[in-house]
């Protein structure tokens, strides 16, 4: 799978395309409506992302935007957002609302995923206190040193495959308020290259202490996942625990199901996976009589298997 279509909000308010060069100006919606789309183009672009946002900045009245989405900017597949990233920093003082952003909205027809070049993101969080959601598309180049941030509910991090130094830094950053966490691990072949271990600090829950809503998902190995999220000690608070888009086979749900009891969870999510029809049945008397709502929707993962018997499995979001 590959990812088809742009964001149609953030932080509850739909998302608006701000429009090109040449396009009208004079009849914009109001600024706090809407969750802004600025996009620059990856070909050939017509205007660079700077440019379309200091375009955007001289005819929208900033101190009442809310919501910004980063779309495309030039030649993504070759180059990092870093003049993205100091623009926004630098125009913090017009943007006292703002409370929620999100870097690399960028479809398949654009840039694949695991080709969006990123950076180190977290001087955004820094000049933005009042962030309450933050979220990035694409891991090649991403860093995220450990930091603190008081305000942050939720944090995305979509990829083909998320760095292991990310993880870290996820993990090792106080996050006080952070309710919602969805990481996309990915695998080694784009740069997925975490394990199991680097998760303790998350799945400990010692600095996320509101945390109601964990995905740990498109994971090459979430066998190893699901095993250690069977006996973390933040799965007691969870609300939604998603394990979904990733190989996940009947090693990995039998180790889940060895582990805590999870029917305090008002979802389950593990759809994308490679379970038998036997392990499906066990999950759905186990949690899903229980009052859980459980998805077990197969989704595409269909496996391939060649002539000597080797069995191939993919993760939803790869390339």
């Amino acid at each position: 799978m590959t990812i088809g279509d742009h964001l149609d909000a953030l932080y509850r308010l739909p998302a608006y395309n701000f429009p090109g060069p040449d396009a009208r100006t004079d009849d914009l919606p109001e600024p706090d409506a809407y969750a802004w789309r600025i996009s620059g183009g990856v070909y050939d672009a017509e205007e660079e992302w700077t440019q379309a946002f200091a375009r955007f900045c001289e005819v929208v009245d900033t101190t009442r935007v809310r919501a910004l989405i980063v779309g495309a900017w030039e030649e993504a597949y070759d180059s990092d957002p870093s003049s993205v990233v100091e623009a926004l920093v630098a125009a913090r003082e017009r943007f006292p609302a703002l409370r929620a952003l999100f870097v690399g909205d960028m479809v398949v027809e654009e840039c694949e995923i695991s080709w969006i070049n990123q950076t180190d993101l977290t001087p955004l969080l820094v000049a933005y206190p009042d962030l309450e959601e933050f979220g990035v598309r694409g891991g090649s180049g991403l860093r995220f040193p450990a930091l603190e941030h008081r305000a942050l509910r939720r944090l995305t991090m979509e990829a083909g495959g998320l760095p292991a130094e990310v993880v870290r830094g996820v993990g090792a950053s106080d996050l006080p308020a952070l309710e919602h966490l969805d990481l996309w691990l990915g695998t080694p072949d784009y740069g997925g290259d975490s394990e199991a271990a680097d998760l303790e600090p998350i799945l400990s829950g010692a600095r996320l202490p509101r945390l109601r809503h964990l995905a740990l998902r498109n994971s090459e190995m979430q066998d190893a996942v699901a095993a250690a999220v069977a006996s973390a000690p933040v799965v007691a608070r969870l609300e939604v625990l998603d394990l979904s888009m990733g190989i996940l086979t009947d090693e990995g749900a039998a180790a889940l199901l060895a582990g805590q009891p999870l029917t305090h969870l008002k979802k389950l999510d593990l759809h994308h996976h490679y379970l038998s029809e036997a392990l499906q049945d066990r999950i759905r008397r186990t949690i899903e009589t229980e009052g859980v709502e459980v998805d077990l929707d197969r989704d595409d993962a269909d496996e391939e298997q060649e002539d000597d018997g080797t069995v191939w499995r993919y993760v939803a979001v790869g390339e």
